[in-house]
């Protein structure tokens, strides 16, 4: 469980510690802290657009071969990126490693499916759960600490040592038997890629293309139409048409790229769109939170780091933990007291915002919305993996993969246009209000306002 866990952790260090170097990064390659959340869109865009595919591959060739070669992979992402240049640089490196992620994430879910049953199995999903949490504190300590004393490029140089411990333990897990007569959908691959590409991409330039109405920025319209909005709507169709062609498929007796049974009843389609807010959620509070700590309040990035891990020890603790209550509680009512508490500290969080309150009020509306956000991703995935037949832990965890990582690119995507929406409009308001000469509020440029 070491290695599966070690492997977790050298995922979601890179995520979690993008956001705590927002500062760092912005200060030395000169791009837009929205452009640096541009990079987490692109990791999580890649994951989500290739994870499906990388099940299969994992079956074809056995989880433990796919393991040791995504996670070196995953290393050599990390060592592009800690000797990144430029925005387009650090995009490839979050590119590449999302591609590695891919492939990587479904065996997770295959390995611990492999070694564990009943309350072991339970109990090892909520820690794989919790690991991403658990990281996200080691990342908020280290990255910050590196990135306010040293610099950031550490960070992310760090994990390329960690890849290589890895692939070396990684011959202690068990092999798992590949699968003959396996055969990769090409057509439900390009399907769902493009859908997954389309709708984060739109999501990601509603700012700065337009909502609804296409901007001046605006690459080009459709009868006046944002193409932002385009990709969103466009992408939700070819989604319907890769479904269908999934249905097909099954039909025919051929094997489709995700098999429909993870998905085929009511609760397994209700747990991932609980899935899917949950996980959008996050990411936004996590994108956000530190954004106002560092841009705002104008705080280092050790700062943000003691503000912020509270929330990450939160979401591990209570992803950990949560499984003693099943036994005593239904699911039902396990995620209708999560969602409430994530609620709570959501809309706390947004007085704290409004009214530009302290560190302990932040650390508090974070605690709520970790403790909830925790109970969440461990029952989720819990339903998800007891729902479905062992044969079938690949499309699980490549399902999981789609969800989270889809909604951690839109969730991240929707916080920038939220934070750069309601900016420009404070700004506008008040250089319109200002007493500023007409002549010099024509010089300021409103069209293209950020961070």
């Amino acid at each position: 469980m070491g290695v599966i866990v070690l492997a977790q952790m050298q995922m979601a260090f890179n995520v979690n510690a993008i956001p705590v170097s927002i500062g760092p990064i912005v200060e030395e390659l000169n791009v837009p802290s929205t452009g640096v959340g541009t990079a987490l869109v692109v990791y999580s865009l890649f994951v989500a657009a290739f994870v499906m595919l990388g099940a299969k591959i994992g079956k074809i060739f056995g989880e433990r071969l796919v393991f040791q070669v995504t996670v070196l992979l995953h290393g050599l992402a990390m060592a592009l990126m800690a000797i990144s240049q430029n925005a387009t640089m650090m995009n490839a490196a979050q590119a590449l490693a999302g591609i590695a992620a891919a492939a990587l994430v479904p065996t997770l879910v295959v390995l611990i499916a492999a070694n564990y049953s009943g309350p072991q199995k339970s109990q090892a999903l909520g820690i794989l759960a919790a690991t991403p949490a658990l990281s996200g504190a080691a990342a908020f300590f280290v990255a910050g600490f590196l990135g306010t004393y040293l610099s950031w490029r550490y960070s992310f140089g760090l994990l390329t040592f960690v890849s290589i411990i890895v692939f070396l333990l990684s011959f202690r897990l068990k092999p798992v038997p590949r699968q003959s007569g396996i055969k990769i959908d090409a057509i439900g691959v390009v399907l769902s890629a493009i859908a997954v590409i389309l709708i984060s991409f739109g999501f990601n330039n509603l700012n700065s293309w337009g909502i609804v109405l296409a901007s001046d920025s605006a690459p080009f319209n459709l009868v006046g139409l944002s193409p932002a909005l385009l990709f969103v709507v466009f992408g939700l169709m070819l989604f319907q048409a890769f479904f269908a062609w999934s249905h097909q498929r099954a039909e025919l007796g051929k094997e489709p790229l995700l098999s429909l049974e993870v998905i085929d009843s009511s609760k397994e389609r209700a747990t991932i769109a609980c899935l899917l807010v949950i996980g959008a959620l996050g990411p936004a509070v996590n994108f956000l939170i530190p954004l106002f700590i560092q841009i705002v309040q104008g705080r280092t990035t050790m700062q943000t780091a003691i503000a912020a891990v509270p929330y990450t020890l939160a979401i591990a603790a209570s992803a950990i933990f949560i499984v003693r209550l099943y036994d005593r509680l239904t699911p039902r009512r396990i995620a209708v007291v999560a969602f409430s508490l994530t609620a709570t500290g959501m809309v706390l969080l947004s007085f704290v915002v409004g009214n530009n309150w302290g560190t302990a009020m932040v650390i508090i509306g974070l605690l709520l919305v970790g403790l909830g956000e925790g109970s969440l991703l461990t029952l989720l995935f819990n339903v998800m993996v007891t729902s479905s037949p062992k044969s079938l832990a690949g499309d699980v965890g490549a399902l999981r993969g789609v969800a989270n990582n889809l909604s951690t690119a839109l969730g991240t995507a929707f916080a920038g246009v939220v934070a750069v929406g309601l900016l420009s409009m404070f700004v506008v308001s008040a250089v319109n209000q200002s007493s500023l000469p007409r002549s010099l509020q024509q010089q300021v440029n409103l069209d293209n306002i950020d961070f």
